[in-house]
């Protein structure tokens, strides 16, 4: 006779929360990915990442020793094995196709496009490194703090983000769908600092301190641009249904030379800070900037008040002290 199944307790509860799982996953569909086909791992990305970013900043984001001696084994191992990363990640998000347009290559054609894209950016990792080394330059330029190359490249989060950033870019420019941004998105994680892969940033550029700041999709940066922490260059707010028919820049434009101090705000496609220009502290600005121009906010009007007393005069230093 056949064994009944022993009464473990909670044993029914279980079953019953994973069929109301399962349920769950019927009525909201939207956010499953049940098709059977891999989407682009975000570990596997993350160790993708660290990869590229070793071949940008050889000697400074791995264990084993790097010279002269052993730089072309190491940049060669370093490459094979970003190539077999890159393509699996490619051909998945291949595969995932833009929203609004359906993948419908097959899996040798696909393969063969991830393997393109994938020796593609790995050839332009030099013209990239042209790139990083003038931004590498501006951090230590801008910053007074800055004690060498070595210390920024290591701990300036800013240094990191646009580094990750065109890298992210130039996979963005060759409409790959997905992991453009998922590459944007781990490091905004890890430094506090969200650029859009979509945006164009010239050379020279620099981020200090960085947390809290984001960079909006269609926005361009000239060369020599300096922003500190806190600021915004993003949309005033559209229907999304319309925005990129109508009006495909939907962020501002920075012109060369400019900085802009934290907690700015400029949002706008048809915004434009014009060259040489600075943009004071949690200043908003939704229309244009003439060039060689400084935009502040009046002064504040400061109120001293004493706990439990009356109010003090700012202007008196007695009181103030007292």
């Amino acid at each position: 006779m056949p064994v009944d199944a022993p009464n473990i307790p909670g044993r029914s509860d279980l079953a019953d929360a994973v069929e109301r799982i399962v349920e769950s996953y019927r009525l909201h569909g939207n956010i499953n990915h049940l098709d059977g086909t891999n989407l682009p791992s975000r570990s596997e990305a993350t160790e993708l990442l660290d990869d590229l970013v070793s071949l940008l900043f050889p000697g400074f984001f791995v264990q084993e020793q790097v010279d002269a001696l052993t730089c072309r084994y190491f940049v060669g191992e370093r490459c094979a094995r970003v190539l077999r990363r890159l393509e699996r990640a490619i051909d998945r998000a291949l595969a995932l196709g833009a929203p609004d347009a359906p993948a419908v290559m097959d899996a040798a054609a696909r393969a063969a496009k991830a393997h393109a894209h994938a020796l593609a950016l790995i050839a332009a990792l030099p013209e990239i490194r042209d790139v990083l080394d003038a931004d590498v330059q501006a951090a230590v330029a801008g910053d007074p703090a800055a004690r060498s190359r070595s210390e920024v490249i290591l701990a300036y989060p800013g240094v990191e983000a646009i580094a990750v950033h065109r890298l992210a870019h130039f996979l963005y420019g060759r409409t790959i769908p997905l992991l453009p941004r998922l590459l944007s998105e781990i490091v905004h994680r890890r430094t506090g600092i969200d650029i859009h892969p979509g945006a164009r940033i010239g050379a020279h550029f620099f981020i200090d301190h960085g947390t809290g700041v984001v960079i909006g999709e269609t926005t361009e940066i000239g060369r020599n641009v300096k922003i500190y922490q806190g600021v915004t260059l993003g949309a005033l707010s559209v229907d999304r249904s319309t925005a990129r028919a109508s009006s495909p820049k939907r962020h501002p434009t920075i012109e060369d030379d400019v900085t802009i101090y934290a907690g700015a705000t400029i949002l706008g496609g048809q915004t434009v800070i014009g060259r040489g220009s600075i943009i004071g502290g949690n200043v908003w600005l939704t229309e244009s900037v003439p060039p060689n121009t400084m935009v502040t906010l009046d002064d504040p009007s400061l109120r001293f008040i004493a706990v439990g007393g009356r109010d003090r005069d700012p202007a008196s230093t007695t009181e103030r002290a007292g």
